[in-house]
């Protein structure tokens, strides 16, 4: 019997709960029925009472030993450990990778994994996602992955069994990509909790309709073990796709909308793992580009296949390029990183592919099915570098080793780096690398190779699952030591097939032709000899050096005088190459890897020095023109210029003017460079042994007779005394003089230096005269007039007796011998005397004889007041000409003038008195005009010639003559004489007679004059019928009848005609009617007239006597009335009015009833504000009322009337009704829609102009001013940018084409969908617009853009990796962008040139028939062909070896090698050559040789091999099979058969053509699952196949969108800006339009808190900012950003620095809560200089706890918490003026709230429809056309073609068998 007692405390609870029920107490004896399982038939079951009791017997205790829970949650912290410098987070992120690879295995189209890093704060904490397209996981399965090392192959047995089938290993496949990478069940658990504390699992089969969710974290462990619970267990939550009603954590609301994507996948699983490290979120951001680049060199080959990313190759695997691996980064205010693993293009990988020129593929087995796939790649040596890449993270150490000790340039290429990475089924193990195989390492013996060749190879290794690595993926076990093991066999790989050879042999053999045929070296040419260089340290490498003067390095020339500078030398020097040194004894030309090149350096002005450097440290990239400008630089530093400085201020000015004696000097010289420093030795590289500066002085006079050198002095400069000349007092000479200083060497005195001219300055200068100290006395040779001032000539002398000038104060004195110049003898000599007082000589004597003077006065005679002279007749003068002295004047021209003043048109008189000195004036008569009194004029009397001659004038009174001067007409009546006066108008009744007429003269005095018989004739009378000439002679006039008409009138005029007196008098009748009695009116017409229209009638007033001329226009004239007509009324209101009519005493009154004027103009009611602004094809938000008026603007309504409304410019194009009649009230209405306009840089301002028509008349009307706004959501062109200077080889890769939708304003489009745009690529011109019509066109679409749904920026839709056409020519590129189904907008064609691509073989213009020969003698049968082409063509046979010139060299060769009796050509030659010129060659008359050795029908081979000397990639050469013959019969026979085999060979190729063709394009029309691709890119699977269904969810989702934008929302009621100021780019707008605050509370308290900024106006610069203060006059605030900065980027006080704290209630920085909708940057300014670093806390509470742990350490900014208090930053808090109001009492000034975040998913959604529907669409487009050619391939046309190639095939093989060649042979 066995005894089991079981002890009761805490440690063994859990047994004892399992063994007793709840309520069993130890007093009670136990059922049966109740008894635990363990507790059989014999056994006792002991109850203990204590732990320490004796135990009667030996007892079995039951024990739990489950693991700690850190087990799981700490398992990473070991497993992944930091090495080499690496961080081991992108091996974590690797682990959850391979799950997802494993997942998306079999997904039959894109496999898609996404990282998304969730660091947007505002969304939750801190998450990272790890998201895959997969098969999904069921309940059971995710119960098995929780489980912790539950590896694949142990999950079958009875307590882990899943519902999926037993694991079956995947089969073999190249690099071992099976994606068979989720092994052992440890990685995910590990990698999660490396990365954070918690993990969500949430995932959904394709089979199930519900998402399978499993929570495990760190918290809830420790919970279950706090709370003694069952750690190890859990629940997994089952629910509807798209419910996230659990999600109740704010830490977590990201959950949210990514659980709403569910919707649109049918299966997936989603790793989120949360409470994320904080130093993994930093090295997350910072190293992004670190860790992308690492996991893409984990997954290489997952992402660009097995050959991995060759990117000079066109080829991609098309399994492997289905793996998207998309790496997404989102944080707050920042755009989202968006990076595509495929993307990276600087992995290990990636360079160490792209840097190697040729591979070496081989393969090891080892035991059983242990397979390892390896690559060694070469990486050849570039002239002067290894172009083994290196590591582009990794931080190496610069040179530093010293350039004389640098004899041999060395790069050790791989250095001490192992050889090969290792790839465990495709995915990279990290910390596994094996430096080498013992077959690929430098051998111990002597090799031919050098041994850098050994560190320029790079290799990969690809193990399968046969080799165990580590649970974390990080490290082989033992794959080293199973690979070098000796039974391990490695083969070469060629072509895919294993060669068993040698591997060390052919390893070395390719490495060897690498060697030959890649390393680029330098070209040492035009060798001079050796020399010995002592400069070496090491003896033993002081000789021999092999001297060139040229090299060619990487495609350059680099010869002996080339200006060079140098790179990684110190210092950094220029110069020139002397010669180029090559270590070892050499002759000729030379390659090798390195050498030394010897450089003078630049400028040897200054440096004269010669260093030897490596030729490496060239610098290669510098240009001549920086060489050139350094060198100016330095010699700079040489003496320029030199300065001159006066210390005691005397300055001598260049070509100063000097007094003779004047001390010259001292003068200070300083020697100036360029750089305006003073010297005092020449520059050199040691300032020591520079030489020394002088100054030399000459001052050097110019006289007439030549130069003389009067002063030359030398000055050294004293160290602390500069260049010093002492003063020089010897300039006495006068005359120019040059002083010239000269800077000179110490040593020699030479003036140059390196051939440079030292600096000199020279001063020009002249002496002049001293002052005078004596005078000398010319002679004076000229006579002396009286009266004429004579010259005599002092001549003043100074010390030295030059002529000077006189002295400043001259007073001279002149005594003469005769006292009265008036009383001489003409000729007389007198004797002067001169006086200077003052001078050392002061007198001089002087004779001189004196003649008469010059004319000094005149008298006029008679000499009396006044003469009297008649009016009309002259006077007489006598005048003479005196001298001073009073002498007659006699000289040449002496003209005496007379003139007469005091009346206008006076005579003037002259005579000559040159002669005599008299004259007399007699001639010209006195005559004035008018004259009625006496009047007195003046005779002046002067000589022109001689002004100083005072003028004599006489008095002269003129009289009036008696002749006749005015005639008088008058009138005697009854009641007087009535005068007529000349001109007069005189009014007389009409038909009356003018009576009583008589005239009278008057002379110049107004005398009368008495009428004679005389005076009577000669009066004529013009006006009168009957003139009786005696009447005239009593002074009577004829009578003068008045005419009776009152509009005609009568001239009368009397004129008195006596020689040259002619007098007149006239004057004008105008007759005039009788006075009226009474005037009464009458209107004919109707009683109503409208304004301004004239009267429909005649008005008719009738006077009793003869009618009057009234006012108005008189237009009929009868005995007793006048006929009025053309009255209007004046403008006014219409209605009645009386019309009067008015005559002196006379009224007589109509009444009349006035209505508005005919319609003469449209006017606008209620017009509107102008300009009226409206986006370019929107419609007025209001109608244009118009209405009809007269022309002074009275409504005037014309049923008959239509307005018409027209653009005042066709540009501008408007949707309304042509025109309209207006009402009963005359107005009319205008709904204008769609103002459309094709906008030009210099247009936005048109006009409205509206016009009215009635009864075919124009009516106009006003023009409403318009200003169109360019529409900034309307697409008017594409914009394409590219690089036009690429290059396009056939079949390569486009360049990477940008295109932009532009909208009207200029701006690009934002949120377009990438579908819509195509590109359209077609070979030829096109003509117009659009692609030609019947041309094969390749439509391509644009590279997919992931947008958020969140965004607002405008991505430009890029068109990248685009297969180039493989045939070159000229294509043609146009983008098309599809606005909706009928319209679209065009691009500009483009034009690429499609060149060759690069030369790959020889080929023929045509494929030539087979050659049939025989060795007979006859030529032609011995011919194998007369004329063949031979042109060198790419992989696409396009002609590209133009620029190729060389030799095609033929020979024969056999079908194997060992074929040993090959026929020769003609001349017993084994091979021919053929000159090829441009890539092509023509081979004539190529024979063999008669009775040449061969075998009789044997088939050999023509082998082309073309050499081009100069191009270093081997072309292919072109094979040509032959059939060779003994004997001309049997050759007869086979070339009929041969021409047959061709012929067949030539149709079955063409009927295969064309079913491989169709077969292909069917293939591709089946695998073309446009819908899938498309879907997948907009992330939806939708269920909806039909185009309707599509297009009726798309309007319900808009309808959804339109209803959100209804709902009411926080707005802000703050009144815009003016219209004036909203147009203005300048003007961002006022501060509360500018943000949005979607938390009500921030939204109150910031507002409050900006309340006196609310109203500001922000512009971009001051000049806008002083446009609105002055136009409103002040009263509107203003902030230009141009006086603004605001660059704060800081962190929150309590995370700054080393005194972080935490902090509570959840402190944020007020203006990241707020939106900027536009204008983000400048937003950003606006409210960091408002708000600063103004922070938002929950409460008041802890914002004091805040602020006071703040200020402990900085000062703590204004606080304000989201119940509205405020905390200064002063400290202060509480009262009114710190608490926000309520938000009602703000009145609207408070931010608006932004639309929900539903609106813009919906927006999102509708996009993602649409571009669904596209794809279904093109979907049913391709169904259609594989249903076409599937008819077509099993159409009778088609299965006919068939059976004929089948018939033809079996005829070929029957031709072939009876050839005696094999099928295979035809086709190689």
């Amino acid at each position: 019997t066995s005894h089991i007692y079981i002890y009761f405390y805490s440690f063994y609870a859990y047994l004892f709960s399992r063994c007793f029920p709840p309520k069993l107490h130890t007093t009670q004896r136990f059922k049966p029925y109740s008894l635990p399982a363990e507790l059989k038939d014999g056994n006792t079951l002991h109850l203990l009472q204590s732990v320490d009791q004796v135990l009667p017997t030996a007892t079995k205790e039951r024990i739990l030993f489950l693991p700690h829970y850190d087990t799981l949650i700490k398992s990473g912290m070991y497993e992944y450990y930091a090495s080499e410098g690496q961080k081991s987070l992108p091996y974590a992120l690797a682990e959850l990778i391979d799950n997802s690879l494993s997942a998306t295995a079999s997904n039959p189209d894109v496999r898609t994994i996404e990282i998304r890093l969730l660091f947007d704060e505002s969304q939750g904490k801190p998450a990272v996602v790890v998201l895959d397209n997969g098969c999904g996981m069921t309940s059971k399965q995710l119960n098995n992955w929780a489980v912790y090392r539950l590896s694949k192959f142990t999950r079958e047995n009875s307590t882990f069994r899943s519902d999926h089938a037993d694991y079956v290993r995947p089969c073999p496949v190249p690099r071992s990509l099976n994606s068979d990478i989720s092994y052992f069940g440890v990685g995910g658990k590990q990698a999660v909790f490396f990365i954070g504390q918690s993990v969500r699992m949430i995932t959904k089969p394709a089979s199930s309709p519900d998402v399978h969710e499993l929570v495990l974290s760190k918290e809830e462990f420790e919970r279950k073990e706090k709370n003694k619970e069952d750690i190890y267990c859990g629940f997994i939550r089952n629910r509807q796709p798209g419910d996230s009603s659990h999600i109740s954590m704010e830490e977590e609301r990201f959950l949210h909308g990514f659980i709403r994507e569910e919707l649109l996948k049918e299966h997936f699983t989603a790793v989120v793992v949360t409470g994320v490290q904080q130093e993994h979120i930093a090295f997350l951001r910072s190293d992004f580009y670190t860790w992308t680049r690492e996991l893409a060199h984990v997954y290489h080959y997952y992402i660009h296949g097995a050959h991995g990313n060759d990117r000079k190759s066109t080829y991609h695997d098309p399994k492997m390029t289905k793996i998207n691996i998309q790496v997404c980064l989102m944080e707050r205010s920042k755009l989202p990183r968006m990076l595509n693993l495929r993307e990276v293009t600087d992995d290990m990988q990636t360079l160490y592919i792209n840097s190697a020129v040729d591979t070496f593929e081989f393969r090891a087995h080892v035991g059983g099915d242990g397979v390892v796939e390896g690559t060694i790649r070469y990486h050849p040596f570039l002239y002067d570098r290894e172009t083994y890449p290196e590591d582009p993270y990794v931080i190496t150490s610069g040179f530093g080793h010293d350039d004389d000790e640098c004899v041999v340039v060395s790069h050790e290429g791989r250095g001490k780096r192992p050889v090969f990475e290792c790839y465990w089924n495709g995915r990279l193990i990290p910390y596994t690398t094996i430096s080498e195989f013992e077959w690929c390492a430098w051998p111990k013996k002597s090799c031919p190779l050098p041994v850098e060749c050994f560190s320029r190879i790079s290799g990969v290794l690809f193990a399968n699952d046969h080799f165990q690595v580590s649970t974390n993926k990080l490290t082989f076990m033992d794959l080293e030591l199973q690979l070098k093991d000796k039974e391990t066999i490695f083969t070469r790989v060629v072509n895919g097939q294993e060669q068993r050879v040698k591997i060390q042999k052919e390893f070395f053999q390719w490495l060897k032709d690498c060697h030959e045929k890649w390393d680029k070296q330098v070209k040492f040419m035009y060798f001079q000899g050796t020399t010995v260089r002592t400069d070496v340290v090491t003896k033993k490498m002081q000789s021999p050096w092999a001297q060139f003067t040229t090299i060619e390095w990487d495609g350059k020339m680099y010869s002996a005088g080339q200006y060079v500078k140098s790179i990684k030398t110190h210092p950094i020097f220029y110069g020139s190459i002397v010669q180029f040194l090559l270590y070892g004894d050499h002759e000729g030309d030379v390659y090798a890897t390195g050498g030394q090149v010897q450089i003078a350096m630049e400028p040897r002005a200054i440096f004269d020095e010669v260093r030897i450097i490596p030729i490496s440290k060239i610098d290669r990239g510098v240009s001549l023109a920086s060489i050139k400008s350094y060198m100016d630089c330095e010699l700079a530093k040489l003496p320029h210029k030199l300065n001159v400085t006066w210390p005691e201020g005397n300055e001598w000015n260049p070509d100063a003017v000097r007094p003779a004696g004047t001390p010259f000097g001292p003068i200070q010289v300083e020697i100036l460079n360029k750089k305006g420093e003073p010297m005092m030795r020449m520059p050199g590289p040691n300032s020591s042994a520079s030489k020394k500066l002088l100054v030399e002085l000459k001052v050097v006079w110019h006289s007439p007779k030549g130069d003389v050198e009067t002063n030359c002095h030398t000055c050294q400069h004293g160290g602390k005394w500069p260049y010093w000349f002492k003063t020089m007092e010897n300039l006495s000479n006068l005359g120019k003089y040059t002083l010239r200083l000269q800077a000179v060497l110490n040593e020699n005195g030479a003036t140059e230096f390196a051939g440079r001219r030292l600096p000199s300055q020279t001063l020009h200068f002249s002496i002049c005269e001293g002052a005078a100290e004596k005078f000398v006395v010319d002679a004076v040779d000229a006579p002396v007039h009286v009266g004429v001032p004579f010259s005599i000539t002092l001549q003043f002398r100074d010390r030295y007796d030059h002529i000077t000038q006189p002295p400043s104060v001259l007073q001279p004195r002149l005594e003469c011998s005769l006292y009265s110049w008036f009383k001489f003898l003409s000729g007389q000599a007198y004797s002067v005397k001169v006086v200077i007082p003052g001078l050392k000589q002061e007198t001089q004597m002087l004779k001189k004889s004196v003649f008469p003077g010059p004319p000094h006065s005149l008298v006029v005679k008679p000499d009396v007041e006044e003469t009297v002279v008649e009016n009309g007749t002259s006077a007489k003068f006598d005048v003479k000409v005196h001298d001073e002295a009073g002498n007659v004047a006699i000289q040449p021209k002496l003209i005496v003038r007379c003139q007469f003043q005091g009346a206008p048109d006076l005579p003037m008189d002259a005579v000559d008195c040159s002669n005599t000195g008299t004259g007399l004036f007699t001639d010209k008569p006195l005559w004035l005009k008018n004259l009625r009194a006496d009047q007195v004029v003046t005779a002046k009397f002067d000589i022109p010639s001689c002004t100083a001659v005072a003028p004599v004038e006489r008095k002269i009174r003129v009289t009036p003559s008696g002749r006749v001067a005015r005639l008088e007409v008058f009138s005697q009546q009854e009641d007087g004489i009535i005068a007529l006066k000349d001109g007069e108008k005189i009014g007389w009744t009409a038909g009356d007679i003018l009576q009583n007429l008589y005239y009278r003269v008057f002379d110049e005095a107004d005398r009368p004059v008495p009428i004679t018989t005389a005076l009577g004739k000669k009066i004529k009378v013009w006006g009168a019928t009957q003139t009786s000439s005696k009447e005239l002679e009593k002074g009577k006039l004829p009578d003068v009848p008045v005419p009776t008409v009152v509009k005609d009138e009568h001239y009368y005029s009397v004129t008195y005609q006596d020689g040259n007196v002619s007098v007149a008098c006239s004057f004008t009748i105008m007759p005039h009617p009788d006075e009226p009695k009474r005037m009464k009116a009458t209107w004919k017409s109707i009683t109503s007239v409208q304004m301004s229209e004239e009267l429909p009638g005649d008005i008719c007033e009738f006077f009793v006597l003869m009618s009057v001329l009234c006012a108005a226009s008189l237009i009929q004239e009868c005995t007793q009335s006048i006929i009025i007509r053309g009255v209007r009324f004046l403008p006014g209101e219409p209605g009645p009015r009386e019309l009067c009519l008015a005559w002196r005493e006379f009224v007589e009154c109509l009444r009349i009833n006035v209505s508005p004027g005919p319609p003469k103009k449209v006017q606008l009611v209620d017009a509107p504000e102008e300009p009226l602004q409206v986006f370019n094809g929107r419609d007025l938000e209001k109608p244009l009322v118009v209405q009809l008026c007269d022309e002074w603007g009275n409504p005037s309504p014309d049923p008959k009337a239509t307005i018409s409304l027209k653009p005042s410019t066709p540009d501008l194009k408007v949707g309304h009704s042509a025109s309209q009649s207006v009402d009963a009230e005359g107005k009319a209405s205008f709904i204008v829609k769609q103002f459309n306009h094709v906008f030009s840089p210099c247009s936005g301002d048109y006009g409205l102009e509206f016009k009215g028509t009635l009864n075919r008349q124009p009516i106009p009307g006003p023009v409403v001013k318009v200003k169109v706004l360019p529409d900034p959501n309307k697409p008017i062109k594409l914009a394409v940018s590219y690089d036009s200077e690429a290059v396009h080889p056939a079949g390569g890769v486009l360049t990477v084409f940008s295109v932009t939708v532009v909208s009207e304003e200029g701006s690009n489009i934002r949120n377009l969908n990438p579908a819509s745009m195509s590109m359209m690529l077609w070979k030829g011109e096109g003509s117009g617009n659009k692609p030609p019509g019947g041309v094969s066109t390749s439509f391509l679409k644009c590279l997919f853009l992931f947008i958020f749904p969140f965004n607002n920026f405008a991505f430009p839709s890029l068109f990248r990796d685009k297969i180039i056409p493989e045939h070159v020519g000229n294509y043609k590129i146009q983008f098309f962008f599809c606005l909706d189904k009928t319209k679209g907008l065009w691009s500009d064609q483009f034009v690429i040139n499609v060149v060759p691509n690069v030369p790959e073989k020889l080929m023929p213009d045509s494929q030539p028939p087979t050659p049939v020969v025989s060795n007979i003698l006859s030529v032609e049968s011995r011919t194998l062909f007369k004329s063949l082409t031979l042109v060198i063509m790419d992989k696409y046979k396009n002609p590209a070896g133009t620029h190729l010139d060389g030799t095609v060299v033929v020979s024969i060769r056999g079908s194997s090698e060992e074929d040993v009796e090959l026929p020769v050509f003609e001349g017993n030659a084994k091979t021919v050559s053929f000159a090829l010129s441009g890539g092509k060659a023509e081979v004539t008359n190529l024979t063999i040789m008669e009775n040449c050795p061969g075998t009789d029908g044997m088939e050999y081979s023509l082998h082309f091999q073309p050499v081009v000397p100069e191009d270093n990639n081997p072309l292919k050469p072109f094979e040509l099979p032959f059939m060779f013959y003994n004997d001309s019969k049997n050759q007869e026979q086979m070339a009929v058969l041969t021409k047959k085999k061709d012929r067949l060979s030539q149709s079955i190729m063409a009927y295969k053509s064309v079913f491989d063709t169709n077969k292909q394009l069917i293939s591709e029309l089946k695998g073309n699952n446009l819908l899938q691709r498309l879907v997948f890119k907009v992330n939806m699977y939708l269920l909806l196949l039909q185009v309707d269904a599509i297009d009726a969810l798309i309007v319900q989702k808009k309808t959804e969108q339109e209803n959100i934008l209804k709902q009411p929302r926080r707005t802000c009621s703050i009144p815009v800006l003016s219209h004036v100021f909203r147009t203005n780019p300048d003007v961002l707008g006022k501060v509360a339009h500018l943000a949005l605050v979607e938390d009500n509370d921030a939204a109150q308290v910031i507002s409050w808190h900006l309340s006196g900024d609310m109203d500001c106006v922000v512009t971009r610069n001051t000049a806008a900012a002083r446009q609105i203060y002055d136009y409103t006059q002040g009263r509107q605030q203003v902030m230009p950003l141009d006086s603004v900065l605001w660059r704060n980027n800081r962190p929150l006080p309590h995370i700054k620095g080393p005194s972080s704290f935490p902090a509570i209630g959840n402190p944020v920085f007020a203006r990241d809560l707020l939106i900027f909708p536009h204008h983000v940057e400048s937003c950003h300014t606006v409210f960091g200089n408002l708000l600063g670093d103004t922070i938002l806390i929950d409460n008041l509470d802890a914002a004091n706890h805040y602020r006071k742990a703040v200020s402990n350490k900085v000062q703590c900014p204004t606080l304000l918490t989201r119940q509205g208090e405020r905390v200064r930053s002063n400290g202060k808090f509480g009262g009114l003026q710190n608490k926000a109001p309520p938000i009602e009492k703000l009145r609207g000034q408070v931010f608006g709230a932004p639309l929900p975040k539903q609106y813009h998913t919906l927006r999102s959604q509708i996009d993602h429809l649409q571009q669904y529907r596209l794809a279904v669409s093109e979907r049913m487009k391709v169904q259609k056309d594989y249903d076409v050619h599937q008819a077509k391939m099993h159409s009778p046309e088609m299965l006919q073609n068939e059976k004929e190639m089948m018939e033809q095939e079996k005829q070929l093989m029957e031709i072939e068998k009876k050839l005696g060649t094999a099928a295979s042979n035809l086709f190689l």
